[in-house]
């Protein structure tokens, strides 16, 4: 039987971590998330939030796994055009983004993220019932398959630590640490714990997004936290296996960790807000121009259309409108000459693609200026 490599410690932990410098980069942190909490509000359609950022969160937590798939054919994937057209790397995107809106949903009906909820989130993932680890084997090796890690191999063990998790991230008797560094000690210990056969780290990644929005501290899953995982992926691994290599008071390297994840916070809510702001910006352009385009026959679930869906196709139109196919694809055309969308062809069906909305989501976190002077 393998060997674990790092006693799993109970939580909470042994330690003050609210250092100095913690507490500094937690002003920060926080100032970032309620800015983005407030601009999040200024959208009408909470839909149209939920389910585009929801999908660019997917696709950055996707690359860390290497999991790499482009905006075209992720956005055709979901079209529900002809399966042949879907890629794997889309479809196991898609699969992100449908578990995090499903953990979002019983969110809000249970009010606890519970181990069944985490249960629900890797099951949509991974499609598989498998629940916890039983059977010990599992080890995480580098890619010259040199073993970096073993995790706990104990089912009864695993459990146990997973209900002690459960408890720590839903009863604030038992730790009064500020809830962002509490996201932090969470996320190590459950990639530590390891508890499933796959999936971990993505729905390790949902975790941190819905933990934010049990807190209170967001109302939507829409922090592009993997974004920040992703671009620094090499420090992310380095910090998290720090921990468990260090043998007695490990206190100074928990407070590195503390610090790279808020600082993730702060950076990438700094960029969800200028997202947010852009698309907002975008939005109100759009509805000007279609309301000269329709007149009196201009209805708001257009917009939310266009911008719930960066590709949007007649059926969609015809839906979410409530018209007649014929319609739907002539009031398309329309858009498409007034420079709002582009047309592409699939097979005999037509798509329709948002460009400028989708050149936000590509650029952002890019021109970091931008920021600077927003």
């Amino acid at each position: 039987m393998l060997k674990e490599t790092y006693l799993i410690p109970k939580l909470p932990l042994p330690y003050d971590l609210e250092t100095k410098a913690v507490l500094k980069q937690l002003i920060q942190s926080h100032r970032q998330l309620a800015e983005l909490k407030s601009m999040a509000r200024t959208i009408p359609n909470e839909h149209i939030l939920v389910s585009t950022l929801t999908l660019q969160e997917a696709q950055d937590s996707s690359e860390v796994k290497n999991i790499v798939t482009t905006q075209d054919d992720l956005y055709k994937a979901g079209l529900d055009l002809k399966e042949k057209m879907m890629t794997p790397a889309a479809k196991e995107v898609l699969n992100y983004r449908e578990a995090i809106t499903i953990g979002f949903e019983l969110l809000k009906q249970k009010h606890f993220l519970t181990n069944n909820v985490i249960k629900d989130i890797q099951e949509r993932l991974e499609h598989n019932q498998a629940g916890f680890r039983t059977v010990p084997g599992t080890k995480l090796e580098d890619e010259r398959k040199h073993v970096i890690y073993v995790p706990p191999q104990d089912g009864e063990f695993i459990k146990q630590a997973m209900d002690n998790l459960e408890a720590f991230i839903n009863n604030d008797a038992i730790s009064d640490l500020d809830p962002l560094i509490k996201m932090a000690i969470i996320h190590h210990q459950f990639e530590s714990i390891h508890p499933f056969y796959n999936g971990n780290g993505r729905t390790g990644r949902i975790v941190n997004i819905l933990y934010l929005v049990a807190t209170g501290l967001l109302d939507y899953p829409i922090l592009y936290l993997s974004r920040y995982i992703t671009h620094h992926k090499g420090e992310y691994y380095r910090l998290i296996q720090c921990i468990r290599d260090k043998e007695g008071d490990s206190s100074a390297e928990w407070e590195q960790w503390v610090l790279f994840i808020l600082k993730g916070v702060e950076k990438t809510a700094a960029e969800a807000i200028i997202l947010i702001g852009e698309i907002g910006r975008l939005m109100n352009e759009y509805k000007q121009t279609l309301r000269h385009i329709f007149g009196k026959q201009y209805k708001h679930e257009l917009l939310n259309n266009l911008f719930s869906h960066p590709y949007t196709k007649v059926g969609f139109v015809e839906h979410d409108l409530m018209l007649t196919n014929k319609t739907a694809s002539r009031y398309l055309d329309k858009i498409v000459k007034a420079g709002l969308l582009e047309k592409k062809k699939a097979g005999r069906e037509n798509y329709y693609i948002n460009t400028h909305l989708l050149e936000l989501f590509i650029n952002i976190g890019i021109d970091e200026s931008r920021q600077k002077s927003g």
